[in-house]
């Protein structure tokens, strides 16, 4: 029979842990919800004792999901136990502690010789300090993982040392962590094959991989695995994560289904789902997804050749391996436009995978009102940018109550804005040498904003279809070492970038509440 593949889905953790990459809470449960319908086995939520944030979010999510939750703990008992109490009303639960395994982590992390003189002494009180994480966690539920970090450049002879100890020791998933995507699919599946062969108890726990992208070897790898014995895969849509990225879970996924002789293995993935997730996520995070991304990329199942499209008249397989609907992509059954109702507008909602009750609808549906007496036609990406914009301004501190703009050939810009806050709302106006210039410096001014907040990054693209397209705003603003990326979108480029700015300040207003929150702890490690 073919063997089942555990699919572990990270985006909410080391997905978020992408620069410029911040989720609101209500963005991570929306996110969450998607996960869960798309057939995700476990949801890595997130890095409880890093943040109240965290934690709320954490436990969040694991009231709403069926899924299994994991929290992410290092082998210390005040991390295992925040994991704990985040999940305890989780249907079902999982606590992932790990430790760094390779000599450069040891060396570099656990030099003090409290934890021993030599290099020796520090492998064994590694081991014991990760036994005693696993056996801590234990108390606490059946469901545990551990990942030995950076394991793909960990010594095997050590790995396997690792391995049977916290698999006696109760770890029921042992993850083998390629943490800087350095390892090549020879060598990393040769890695597996010799934990599968070589440690005594392994049968006792399911093997995970946990692949980075840093040399794009991170599907590569993770399939690698699968072929010697790996039956957990971690990964993240659209490949998102630290650095270069993590593997991509759509990729794994469909590479699996595509090419089943060459595994005996499937997933329980609803593949269909695959696109309305990938398109929330890169929503949500500010994330493009490059065009020509396997799967998920707009020109997958796109042919602009003659030859191609020739081919494609005669017969789909003469250039597609894979039916687009296996994926989700198709199009739109009904077509909504400023005569639709709320009934059809909650339909196409719930069809993209957003959940939306009565009062948010209302909300929901001025919005959409108002678009759609500019546009003859509101396609998905106009409701998907609806939504993403909505719920970033649901906690959002600042937002833009009224923009007005005078410009012209002869005259110089002047913006006046009004923003309203929790403690009130402040309004001013300024000139500038263009209308976002001088958009942004009546900002500065209603706000009193004192400190240097320099403009790093401002790009404008079209994110809709149609003469009336939504237009997205990006920037980066820089302030005292710091980098607060925003996004806007509206019909109006100017309004746009007004929102982007404002959300920028958002974030350096939160870093200023989670600094001030004496709960608050810096966790820099991570797997």
């Amino acid at each position: 029979m073919s063997e089942k593949v555990i699919v572990f889905d990270t985006t909410l953790r080391d997905g978020e842990q992408s620069p410029g990459a911040s989720l609101t809470l209500h963005e991570k449960v929306e996110i969450a919800r998607q996960l869960d319908t798309l057939g995700v086995d476990v949801i890595e939520a997130g890095f409880p004792i890093s943040s109240p944030t965290q934690f709320d979010a954490v436990r969040r999510i694991g009231d709403e999901v069926s899924a299994v939750v994991a929290g992410l703990a290092r082998a210390l008992e005040p991390d295992i136990d925040a994991v704990r109490k985040s999940l305890e009303n989780a249907e079902k639960y999982r606590i992932h502690t790990f430790m760094g395994t390779s000599d450069i982590h040891i060396t570099q992390k656990f030099g003090s010789d409290r934890y021993g003189k030599t290099l020796a002494e520090k492998r064994k009180k590694i081991i014991e300090m990760a036994c005693d994480a696993v056996a801590f966690a234990k108390t606490f539920t059946p469901d545990v993982e551990f990942s030995p970090e950076d394991a793909g450049r960990t010594d095997i002879e050590y790995l396997i040392e690792v391995v049977e100890a916290v698999i006696a020791a109760g770890a029921t998933t042992v993850n083998i962590p390629d943490t800087t995507g350095y390892t090549f699919p020879v060598e990393f599946g040769q890695k597996i094959a010799a934990l599968k062969e070589r440690v005594p108890n392994i049968n006792d726990a399911i093997i995970s991989v946990h692949c980075h992208n840093d040399l794009g070897l991170a599907v590569a790898n993770s399939l690698t695995s699968i072929t010697h014995g790996a039956r957990q895969v971690e990964c993240t849509i659209n490949g998102i994560g630290e650095r270069a990225g993590n593997a991509s879970l759509e990729e794994i996924v469909m590479a699996l289904k595509v090419r089943p002789e060459l595994w005996d293995c499937h997933t329980d993935i609803n593949t269909s789902e695959i696109m309305n997730t990938s398109r929330m996520v890169s929503g949500y995070t500010g994330m493009l997804v490059q065009p020509n991304k396997a799967i998920v990329g707009e020109n997958a199942f796109a042919h602009e050749s003659g030859i191609h499209q020739d081919g494609m008249l005669k017969s789909r397989e003469t250039y597609e391996i894979m039916n687009p609907d296996a994926i989700g992509i198709g199009e739109s059954k009904i077509v909504l436009g400023r005569h639709s109702g709320r009934a059809g507008l909650k339909s196409r909602l719930e069809s993209l995978g957003f959940h939306v009750d009565k009062d948010r609808l209302k909300t929901i549906y001025k919005e959409f009102v108002v678009l759609a007496d500019k546009k003859k036609e509101v396609f998905d990406e106009d409701l998907r940018a609806i939504m993403n914009d909505l719920l970033e301004q649901e906690d959002a501190y600042y937002k833009l109550d009224y923009l007005h703009v005078n410009l012209g050939t002869t005259t110089i810009p002047v913006a006046i804005v009004r923003i309203h806050t929790p403690d009130g709302e402040f309004q001013d106006s300024a000139t500038g040498d263009g209308p976002v210039a001088a958009c942004f410096r009546a900002i500065a001014r209603a706000l009193d904003i004192r400190q240097e907040f320099n403009l790093e990054y401002y790009q404008v693209r079209s994110i809709t279809r149609g003469k009336s397209a939504l237009g997205e705003v990006t920037l980066r603003l820089h302030h005292k070492g710091d980098i607060y990326a925003g996004r806007g979108i509206s019909t109006d480029t100017i309004e746009a970038s007004a929102k982007a700015y404002l959300e920028a300040l958002n974030q350096h207003k939160r870093k200023l509440e989670m600094e001030q929150d004496p709960k608050n702890l810096a966790v820099e490690e991570h797997i």
